[in-house]
């Protein structure tokens, strides 16, 4: 993942009360992520041809927030992690959802919807596969064991893609569609905060985390919604 300084318009940090339910010797961050202008001369990538269509889907109908993933770098956590079990599926020539955050040891399940054949494959460092060529109504899966950030795109239609960051800790989230986010239940500390798309690479930030409190923070990722 790209290194870079926090990009912020505003960033403001404070301590609230835990959320109820959170384990009394934890804290929590939780925020906002807005969405500012994109970066002069970048275009948003197109992920379907103008001419072609399976479906009447339109990629930019997915929040670009939805796009965006907030964790925490490099935390230690004890015990196993929690594998979980995800779909990617195979909609009107588009990967659904675009992007998928999920913990190492994480199987995603990639169903094909639509009325062709796919090939989903990733040429990843954190994760080589090919899952070959398979109808609609079936589908095909893949246990992620390594972190990091894994490309997917489909071998026969070269305009499909998505990524699926691959986690060493469980203190991540994809931001709802208002921006808001919380990351609950970690032991005291300080942490680096990580706003994260795939336009931009990662934008951090030092956060505080003490014990029955909460640790708030605002956002700005040069990333415009179309929307």
């Amino acid at each position: 993942m790209r290194r870079c300084v926090l990009s912020i318009a505003s960033l403001v940090a404070f301590l609230v009360a835990a959320p109820h339910g959170q384990a009394p010797d934890t804290g929590a961050i939780a925020g906002h992520v807005k969405l500012t202008p994109r970066i002069k001369g970048r275009a948003l990538p197109s992920t379907a041809y103008p001419a072609r269509a399976v479906g009447a889907h339109d990629p930019t109908s997915v929040p670009e927030i939805r796009n965006v993933v907030v964790y925490v770098k490099n935390a230690a956590f004890r015990g196993a992690l929690p594998p979980t079990r995800a779909e990617l599926r195979q909609e009107h020539e588009t990967f659904l959802p675009h992007v998928l955050a999920i913990t190492r040891g994480s199987t995603v399940d990639f169903p094909n919807d639509d009325p062709i054949f796919h090939n989903v494959f990733s040429l990843s460092s954190a994760a080589t596969f090919d899952l070959r060529r398979y109808p609609r109504g079936q589908s095909r899966s893949q246990t992620f064991t390594k972190a990091g950030i894994v490309k997917v795109y489909c071998n026969i239609h070269s305009h499909m893609s998505a990524t699926i960051l691959v986690m060493d800790n469980p203190y991540f989230t994809i931001p709802a569609l208002d921006g808001t986010f919380e990351l609950p239940n970690l032991p005291p500390g300080e942490y680096t905060l990580v706003g994260w798309h795939e336009r931009v690479g990662e934008r951090q930030a030092s956060v505080q985390v003490a014990r029955g409190k909460t640790a708030t923070i605002e956002l700005s990722l040069p990333v415009e919604d179309p929307q």
